[in-house]
């Protein structure tokens, strides 16, 4: 079936448009463009504010003129990701689509559901000469994904609604009234090369096909994280064997679970029966604990050819023990809403070669100070090391208001609805409403969305029961809107 014969036909074939501009965070330059020409080709106020967020407003339709103004909110950028045997240039190419089921996915790629189901959902509205609704003010954000740049820097004074409906939550009968804030830890250190030993051989590492996923959604699900299982089980080789490390790059984005890394090592030619045995417990222990979990990973290792230098022995022992006992999951729970992770730390990416050791990771709390304590765990155990450590990136996390107009009407509207009471929530990951209630302190805000598996990982998927139910209770939420 074609994406654009789904229902809401309106929605879908937004989606399909949007999806098919490249809008990689950072690069949102043909993106910013697409929803300029959108607005004006609708002939409403469109804005580009000085960071780049484009801002359309829509005059309420007959009858709604005194409902309160609505600020709906999504972000344009989104994540890139590909699997390893995937050929796809995002910087060139259209998400390739394809609906599987009640789900739509896309072919060896992220998605972009995450946010762009949520802009197509603006985009229905603004476009539309039928569906009631009170004053709008769209807001679309720009790199969100990587550093929630457009919600930093925004102009607040751009703004008078008085309620915003934030369409970026990944389950449909979940209403989030707050979210983590984050905090990056980016980290260097120069080691010192050697040549490799003589009758050596070499062999390349891989870990693949885990699950990965959101560092702040999925940090909770005990995914494996491919560069702490990399690290073991080097760690394990070392143990039995001299082994010389020359390189390792695991993972990609800051706020991505690792689902690959690879690591070259040399070793005495003598060793490598005794290297295959120990790599393959390794491999049958690392299945077994995750059995559950990660059915789908592939560990192996195939002999390859080098010329490069390799570690020094006393700094491949500091990185690898390093690496071993840094934190990685969930740090606490929250002891006032249960099942929510309240302070967690991701490792997300690794790299060691020609002669610098590299890491980023990402360290997440609804809870200031918790948020401070877990970064500086994480920056303790790198500067311990001698590594040189930058901290920064910061963003609020959104304090949860249970007193809330809009949440109010909402669940009502909900149990009207579909005769059930919706969760409400305040989430792990950085939505951009804590920025935002910054710059807007006086406005009502809450977020909600269809359901998204996945996100950030090439196996995202959008469900289609889940986008029509979303659509008749926003549209209803809508039509609801409160008077002045």
């Amino acid at each position: 079936m074609n994406i654009n014969e789904l229902e809401p036909k309106v929605l879908w074939s937004h989606f399909a448009e949007l999806n098919a501009v490249p809008r990689p965070s950072k690069k949102e330059e043909r993106i910013r463009a697409f929803m300029v020409d959108f607005g004006k080709n609708l002939q409403l106020e469109t804005i580009v504010d000085d960071i780049g967020n484009v801002i359309i407003k829509k005059k309420a339709t007959i009858g709604m003129e005194n409902s309160k103004t609505v600020i709906l909110q999504a972000h344009l950028d989104m994540v890139h990701q590909k699997n390893s045997n995937t050929v796809f240039d995002f910087e060139k190419q259209g998400i390739e689509m394809f609906v599987d089921g009640d789900w739509v996915k896309a072919k060896g790629t992220t998605l972009g559901a995450d946010n762009g189901i949520g802009v197509a959902a603006i985009m229905a509205i603004l476009s539309s000469k039928e569906i009631p609704h009170p004053a709008l003010e769209a807001f679309f954000t720009i790199d969100e994904e990587t550093g929630m740049t457009g919600a930093m820097k925004m102009d607040g004074s751009l703004f008078h609604g008085e309620i915003l409906l934030n369409i970026d939550t990944e389950d449909d009968d979940e209403l989030s009234i707050g979210c983590a804030g984050g905090i990056d830890t980016n980290t260097s250190y120069s080691y010192s090369e050697h040549s490799v030993t003589a009758n050596s051989s070499f062999f390349e590492i891989s870990v693949r096909g885990l699950l990965g996923g959101h560092s702040g959604m999925d940090i909770d699900k005990g995914r494996g994280n491919a560069n702490k299982w990399m690290a073991r089980i080097l760690w394990e080789i070392s143990q039995k064997i001299s082994i010389q490390l020359i390189s390792f790059d695991g993972g990609s984005l800051r706020n991505a679970i690792p689902r690959e890394a690879t690591a070259l090592i040399a070793l005495q030619t003598r060793d490598i029966q005794q290297f295959q045995f120990i790599l393959n417990q390794q491999i049958s222990t690392i299945k077994e604990e995750y059995k559950s979990i990660e059915p789908s990973v592939q560990i192996a290792a195939k002999k390859v050819n080098s010329s490069e230098k390799a570690l020094s022995d006393a700094d491949y022992k500091k990185i690898l023990n390093l690496l071993c006992a840094i934190h990685n999951g969930v740090f606490r729970m929250s002891p006032d809403i249960e099942g929510l992770v309240e302070a967690s730390s991701s490792l997300a990416r690794v790299i060691i070669k020609d002669g610098k050791f590299i890491t980023q990771s990402l360290q997440r709390s609804s809870v200031e100070s918790t948020k401070t304590e877990v970064a500086m765990a994480i920056s303790c155990a790198f500067e311990n090391m001698g590594c040189q450590v930058t901290q920064g990136g910061e963003y609020p996390g959104w304090k949860p208001n249970p007193d809330s107009e809009i949440l109010k009407l909402m669940e009502s509207l909900y149990f009207e609805m579909f005769k059930e009471i919706p969760k409400v929530k305040a989430c792990h990951a950085g939505l951009e409403c804590g920025i935002l209630g910054k710059h807007l302190p006086n406005v009502d805000m809450i977020s909600f969305g269809p359901n998204i598996r996945a996100a950030h990982s090439p196996d995202e998927m959008v469900q289609i029961s889940s986008v029509q139910k979303f659509w008749t209770y926003y549209l209803e939420t809508l039509s609801r809107i409160p008077k002045n």
